[in-house]
């Protein structure tokens, strides 16, 4: 095969691999967790494993963290981020290998200030997390002060069906 052949190739793969917004919205719903990537020390990235809640009217991702710390300190650097999540998959009748779809989120990290904001955003955040209301509540009463809402606004996103053979 010619090299702009094999080129063609594999950009029509990766095509139809690709999934819609709406398949990428719902993977953003009902997953519970992703990595979170951000611009650290010497310009190596920095991933760090996330709980979050979508707001998908907003496009924005919603995340709970310490308000100090290396990935606080890289956010205040620099805002730009890459957030990666995915399904458990599905494997075909008679296949040992895993379909599993992603969705990477490129977009402006921001740190948010707001008592009122903090406290709705994480109380949903929570609620995807939690068995009940109430002992959203005891955490919430417990640690809220301690807690820095970091909120992701959506620049770009794709979404991938990924054969793992």
């Amino acid at each position: 095969m010619l090299y702009n052949e094999h080129i063609s190739h594999i950009c029509h793969n990766k095509k139809e691999k690709t999934v819609t917004a709406e398949t990428c919205a719902e993977i953003l719903k009902t997953e519970k967790r992703g990595v979170l990537s951000v611009i650290g020390d010497g310009g190596y990235p920095y991933a760090v494993p996330l709980d979050f809640y979508y707001e998908e009217e907003e496009q924005t991702i919603y995340f709970h963290c310490a308000k100090v710390g290396h990935k606080i300190d890289a956010i205040k650097d620099c805002d730009k981020v890459c957030f990666t999540t995915w399904n458990t998959g599905f494997q075909k009748e008679n296949d040992w290998v895993w379909n599993v779809t992603s969705v990477i989120v490129f977009g402006r990290a921001e740190l948010i200030e707001d008592a009122a904001q903090t406290s709705e955003k994480v109380r949903k955040l929570a609620m995807k997390y939690y068995p009940t209301e109430e002992e959203v509540d005891a955490e919430m009463e417990k640690a809220i002060a301690r807690v820095q809402l970091l909120s992701l606004h959506i620049e770009h996103m794709t979404g991938k069906l990924v054969n793992e053979s």
